[in-house]
């Protein structure tokens, strides 16, 4: 008895111990199971692609799974992928593509929006534009008016100063030449 105990302690810490595992079919098959670990065993069953399973050991190429149903069978290792398969994931999917389709459309529905008053604005911008063209224009006019108006005083200045000038030259030369006027003696004193 004892032999025995011990052979069946050796033999449980032999075969190491795995968690059970999430996994799934492979999405793209659809795979007969088998009843033992090999193509030579009788096949029970199928899964679907896509249905979820339970990894409970793995031997040579074949891996043991369990169904959502119960059922213990082996199936080939390269048609199990661990994590969530696609198809329960495509409930999640299509409730993401709608969430992100009604936002396309409001984005759709404010980038309209926000070209509508980016095509307000350019019009007012180009009537500023032609304002801001017409103002320079005038600041121009009236500058060369100014530059005119100033160069006309220089010229309307220098003439009267020359006229001056000319006037004052033209007396000191004539005043030496006047008849002088003589003046009266008193003797009173």
């Amino acid at each position: 008895m004892k032999k025995l105990l011990s052979l069946s302690l050796l033999l449980a810490l032999s075969v190491p111990l795995q968690a059970e595992e999430t996994a799934h079919i492979a999405d793209d098959v659809y795979v007969f199971t088998h009843g033992g670990p090999g193509n030579q065993y009788r096949i029970n069953g199928r899964v679907n692609s896509g249905e979820p399973v339970t990894v409970l050991s793995r031997q040579n190429q074949y891996i043991q799974i369990r169904t959502e149903s119960g059922r213990t069978s082996w199936v080939p290792a390269e048609f199990v992928a661990t994590g969530e398969s696609k198809l329960s994931q495509l409930p999640e999917l299509e409730e993401a593509l709608e969430s992100s389709q009604t936002r396309i459309a409001s984005q759709d529905q404010e980038i309209a929006r926000l070209n509508d008053q980016l095509a307000a604005v350019s019009g007012n911008n180009a009537e500023y534009v032609d304002q801001v063209e017409g103002l320079q224009q005038q600041i121009r006019q009236l500058e060369s008016e100014i530059a005119n108006m100033d160069q006309s005083n220089l010229i309307r200045w220098l003439t009267h100063g020359g006229l001056v000038a000319l006037g004052g030259v033209l007396l000191g030369l004539l005043v030496p030449y006047m008849p002088k006027r003589r003046k009266r003696r008193d003797d009173w004193f």
